[in-house]
């Protein structure tokens, strides 16, 4: 497949519009800089794949996909129904995750910010590097721990000597923005996730964008923490497990 310039990227908008809560990766890729875009052909394409690390975004006839276009695809991919067949041929074992979307309504009240709660800056490259293997996902959209750092868009909580929690803007809309967070497990149940959370959604909120939540329907921590702050399901939603496991 061919890949698109950085300046070509608005092009594609079309193919995922209207931009709706979720896993907005296309617009991560456009307007953060991080990842790529991939076309069958260019002009005129008739597949669009967006991709960030470890996760990805199918649009267009999956019957225009030529061998090999996806070998390099191992992740959770957020595509239309007819993809699941396509992207079984490439992996008979891909699985269907279940997700549950949701949103926060303008009315609900941001909780004033934590005093151990922080935005992350560039300084916070280590910290962010030395989070244990099940909690490194949450950089992941960003490139890596010294981009987000960088990017200061992340707030965190210090206990024990490192990061115990972290809150991102793990993809970014037009008028979205997804949030990610991750407590060590040894910091957990603690308010942590919901205190760094909240500090990111007053930011989404004076960005103009709504802050919006995506987990799984059997993540009852998450769920928790996401109806702690006052998001209301919007939608069921599903990825599809290309080449990886769907999470315990």
């Amino acid at each position: 497949m061919l890949t698109i310039p950085t300046d070509a990227r608005p092009e594609l908008r079309r193919w995922f519009a209207p931009e709706r809560p979720g896993p907005l990766i296309f617009e991560h890729v456009a307007r953060t800089g991080r990842g790529r875009c991939r076309v069958d052909r260019w002009p005129d394409p008739r597949v669009v794949l967006a991709e960030l690390p470890g996760n990805y975004a199918l649009r267009g006839d999956p019957g225009y996909l030529a061998d090999g276009d996806l070998d390099d695809v191992a992740g959770f991919v957020e595509a239309p129904p007819e993809w699941l067949p396509a992207l079984r041929a490439l992996d008979p074992a891909t699985a269907v995750w279940a997700r549950l979307v949701a949103a926060l309504p303008e009315a609900v009240a941001v909780p004033p910010p934590a005093r151990d709660v922080r935005l992350l800056t560039a300084a916070d490259a280590p910290a962010l590097a030395a989070l244990d293997e099940e909690s490194a996902w949450i950089h992941e959209t960003w490139g890596g721990p010294e981009v987000l750092a960088a990017a200061e868009v992340a707030y965190g909580a210090t206990a024990g000597g490192g990061l115990a929690s972290v809150a991102v803007p793990f993809y970014v809309g037009g008028g979205h923005e997804d949030i990610g967070v991750v407590t060590v497990p040894a910091q957990r149940r603690r308010g942590l996730s919901a205190a760094c959370a909240a500090a990111l959604i007053a930011d989404v909120r004076a960005r103009g964008r709504t802050p919006t939540w995506t987990t799984s329907p059997d993540n009852t921590a998450s769920l928790a923490v996401a109806a702690r702050l006052g998001f209301v399901p919007v939608r069921d939603d599903v990825l599809y497990a290309v080449r990886t496991a769907v999470p315990g």
